[in-house]
């Protein structure tokens, strides 16, 4: 059966979507060390998924718990727990809906706002620090390799496996 794929000499393993995906998969797992070790000395300390939900949160204001918990696909009594230690860390507020007392709205706090600001400024810093040591064509490269990456990513809409929310250090009471 003959296939377009060029072989022996001709074809250049580097260019092979299986090894480009090894390779970024190595350099992810490098983001990710960089990505967390920035967050690392923050207080207080969060897990990857009270990270995330907070982030949510803030760029999601109108979710209430339960569309929190489906977004985060987490049982509704886990993210009720999740927000309990955000509540408590002063980060998020619950305030009950006047239409409908059963319905939770979450906001985050203004404490809340100024820590994912400052965990978003200590992840650019690390992120400048890696591409000063860049030449201006690496930069570019990688500034049209990441765009491209986005548009085939909007193309073929890949469906993640399991949450993919774990991971992260020390946190605030678990969760």
């Amino acid at each position: 059966m003959e296939t377009d794929r060029p072989t022996g000499r001709d074809q250049n393993p580097v260019n092979e979507p299986e090894t480009l995906a090894r390779h970024v998969v190595d350099t992810v797992e490098s983001l990710v060390t960089l990505w967390f070790a920035a967050a690392e000395d923050v207080v207080p300390q969060l897990s990857a998924r009270q990270l995330f939900a907070l982030q949510t949160v803030r760029r999601r204001p109108e979710l209430n718990l339960t569309a929190l918990a489906e977004h985060l696909e987490i049982g509704l009594p886990t993210a009720s727990r999740l927000c309990g230690r955000l509540v408590s860390a002063g980060l998020l507020q619950r305030t009950v809906q006047p239409h409908n007392r059963r319905e939770v709205r979450l906001v985050v706090t203004a404490d809340g706002r100024r820590f994912l600001a400052d965990i978003t400024e200590r992840r650019s810093l690390c992120l400048a620090t890696v591409f000063e040591a860049m030449t201006p064509g690496e930069r570019a490269s990688l500034q049209r390799g990441l765009g491209a990456f986005q548009q085939a990513r909007a193309r073929t809409r890949p469906q993640p496996r399991g949450d993919g929310q774990g991971g992260g250090g020390g946190t605030v009471a678990g969760g």
